[in-house]
């Protein structure tokens, strides 16, 4: 079900000219600094992947993929990728890259399930990212590391917009802050995990919260996450479960945070497994992409999907989302927002 957020007094900082010129900077300048950041190689990747083979993500694992027959394949179907997680892990050991490098590509796809609204759209695109780590890395301290690497390439990314547009005053602080999601509940008990995103992220502007699939002590999870590519149940050192998260960071235009990132170091064996068995998805074991994992085919990884759209929606203070990118919205969502001074492309 569409909705649409109205911010009162809205009013486009950029132009339709100074918006696009606005989002191709943006674009250029941040995978320059991500690859940089993390020594990463940018390679081609798939729009869709053979279905039944294990390799497109399955989100929360209610999503449909957009499907289609390959003639020429005997109508054997096709996926439109959610997400390149873990095809990026088997391009890894297909290019053999080395411990402390990686890939990132340009990942779009079509998401026919979404709820549409100013932070969601049909259309999805974002720099997917995986890098090859060592066993001695799988810890929340790295994990930590690489989004503290990741965050100084955006705080970078919004001195370059202000330099551009000296209209658009940066707001993201110099560090990030990083919460658990139980200790979030404990801070927050009476709040659903969107109201705790808001709390906590508009307190400190940036914020990256742990553990992103695992079951908190109220028995529900923060947010759902496959069971196959993140890993949410390994107990760290300091007792927290989870060694993925989500990056968020304070939205002043809608008034609320705003997800540019989600990540996290990759499933090992006994992660895979144990993960499947807490989800009654082990029927996966037989699947291409698992069946690799599991005969230690796989590099240990760490990789995750930062939103393009989203990204320079933040940068350039828009309200929505299909001010940034071409998609199609509901005719009455189209013609509330102009009204309420959003342009839709």
């Amino acid at each position: 079900m569409s909705y649409l957020i109205k911010p009162l007094g809205y009013k486009a900082l950029l132009n339709l000219a100074q918006t696009e010129m606005g989002i191709k900077m943006i674009k250029d300048f941040f995978q320059q600094n991500l690859s940089s950041e993390l020594r990463l190689r940018r390679v081609t990747a798939p729009l869709f992947v053979l279905k039944g083979m294990g390799i497109n993500d399955d989100l929360n694992g209610t999503e449909r993929a957009v499907t289609f027959p390959i003639k020429d394949l005997d109508d054997a179907k096709a996926e439109i990728v959610h997400s390149l997680a873990k095809w990026k892990r088997l391009t890894l050991a297909d290019y053999q890259i080395e411990s402390g490098y990686g890939i990132y590509t340009d990942m779009n796809a079509i998401r026919s399930d979404e709820e549409l609204g100013n932070l969601h759209s049909l259309y999805v695109d974002q720099w997917d990212w995986e890098r090859t780590m060592g066993e001695n890395e799988r810890n929340l301290e790295f994990l930590k590391e690489v989004v503290c690497r990741i965050y100084a390439a955006m705080v970078r990314t919004e001195y370059m917009v202000y330099e551009m547009f000296p209209e658009i005053k940066p707001l993201l602080p110099q560090h990030i802050h990083f919460i658990h999601s139980e200790d979030l509940l404990q801070m927050y008990p009476c709040f659903t995990p969107k109201e705790r995103e808001d709390a906590i992220t508009k307190e400190y502007g940036a914020v990256f919260i742990i553990g992103i699939g695992c079951k908190l002590s109220n028995g529900e999870k923060h947010d759902g996450r496959a069971p196959d590519y993140d890993d949410w149940s390994t107990v760290a050192e300091n007792g927290q479960v989870g060694l993925n998260g989500d990056l968020l960071v304070w939205n002043s235009v809608l008034n609320r945070s705003l997800e540019l990132s989600s990540m996290g170091i990759r499933v090992n064996k006994e992660a895979l497994l144990r993960q499947l068995k807490e989800t009654g998805t082990e029927e996966k074991k037989n699947l291409y992409f698992h069946k690799r994992l599991l005969n230690n085919e796989l590099p240990q990884s760490i990789g995750g999907g930062i939103g393009q759209s989203r990204l320079c929606m933040f940068y350039l203070r828009k309200a929505h989302i299909g001010e940034i990118q071409a998609s199609i919205w509901p005719e009455e969502m189209r013609r509330d927002a102009l009204n309420a001074g959003m342009h839709l492309i």
